[in-house]
């Protein structure tokens, strides 16, 4: 028979899940770390999704809280992350969730994390240019940044809140100011651009998409977005038709949705997907893994440009190598001269940000 203090602290611990007076994990919380077991979760790492209430943090917490790589899963958002956070920490898996709430909790949701995903930011709704939405986003990425330097400043950063031509360059500008800006651990999320183009490209080949690697490289909006249709995996040829057609529908597939959803919100769902997709390349990178290629929008040498998207390899500090373009064919090459007057514009808007 147990001891009475024994099952008197298992009653407890599942008293304060049955009726906690808040869901918040900060110092002010009901219901503490301390009192959560969490055993699941020792091995592992630590993530923060900042904006996990919103239309994108939600099913990206979901998947993330499936990743068997993660141990702890921090929940932030100005809104209803008690709820969310509740939600899923019901899912019997390993990783320890906790949500924090509004920005005097947003220290405590950043501490100690090893990777921090941040969807943070308005949707895009119909007729709106991501350009429209740098004048909302822009402060939200600049105050979480903020607090990364303060809390985290060695953790890798994925940025998806858009337009991510300007915040991934809002975020450098940030940790420059800070003294903590390290170029390998700023990730511009760009892979809902490779998931379409393997999507999109595999239906024409007719093949399975997990079987096709699409090369997506420059920015991530519209002529920014240069799927390199000469280097997909595997081997292929396509009509000029075919390149037009393929190209355009990759560069507008985010308008493609927003249509599609006729007012009801943008592309959440199939970015949940490339986020945690991307994520999970970065954790497999962290733990060690050899050989993980990705694409991402980064402080880059590859053009004249500052920042760029194009394969990197992940590892333990981030992206630790950076592939250059490989050859171009005469479309590409166009379309490469195109991504890059609008991408030096939108580039420069975000440094002028913090820099005005």
């Amino acid at each position: 028979m147990q001891p009475t203090s024994d099952v008197n602290q298992r009653v407890a611990r599942i008293s304060a899940h049955l009726h906690p007076p808040s869901f918040q994990m900060g110092e002010t919380s009901g219901l503490r770390a301390a009192n959560c077991r969490g055993k699941a979760g020792k091995h592992g790492f630590k993530v923060a999704i900042l904006g996990a209430a919103g239309g994108i943090g939600q099913p990206l917490a979901l998947l993330m809280k499936i990743n068997p790589l993660v141990s702890v899963l921090h929940l932030y958002d100005v809104v209803n992350t008690p709820g969310v956070a509740a939600d899923i920490s019901h899912m019997d898996t390993g990783a320890v969730v906790r949500g924090f709430l509004g920005p005097q909790q947003l220290d405590n949701a950043l501490s100690g994390m090893d990777l921090v995903i941040i969807p943070a930011g308005v949707p895009r709704k119909p007729g709106m240019t991501r350009d429209d939405l740098f004048k909302i986003n822009a402060g939200i990425v600049k105050t979480i940044c903020e607090g990364i330097a303060r809390c985290c400043p060695n953790a890798i950063v994925n940025l998806i809140s858009n337009p991510v031509n300007s915040t991934v360059p809002i975020a450098a500008e940030v940790f420059k100011q800070a003294g903590t800006f390290d170029p390998k651990r700023l990730l511009g999320v760009t892979m809902l651009d490779v998931v379409r183009a393997n999507t999109f490209v595999a239906e024409v080949l007719g093949l399975d998409p997990r079987e096709v690697d699409v090369p997506v490289v420059g920015g991530h909006s519209g002529v920014t977005i240069l799927p390199l249709l000469s280097q997909v995996k595997p081997p292929s040829s396509f009509t000029l038709k075919e390149i037009d057609s393929l190209t355009d529908r990759i560069q507008n597939g985010g308008t493609e949705v927003v249509e599609a959803k006729a007012g009801t919100g943008s592309a959440t769902l199939s970015m949940a997907y490339a986020a945690v997709k991307f994520a999970d390349a970065c954790l497999r990178g962290l733990r060690g893994d050899l050989g993980v290629v990705e694409c991402a929008f980064v402080a880059s040498t590859v053009t004249e440009l500052p920042f760029f998207a194009s394969k990197v390899r992940l590892g333990r500090s981030g992206a630790e190598e950076i592939y250059p373009l490989g050859p171009l064919n005469e479309y590409e090459s166009a379309g490469l001269e195109k991504a890059k007057k609008e991408l030096s514009a939108s580039i420069q808007k975000g440094v002028s940000f913090i820099r005005k």
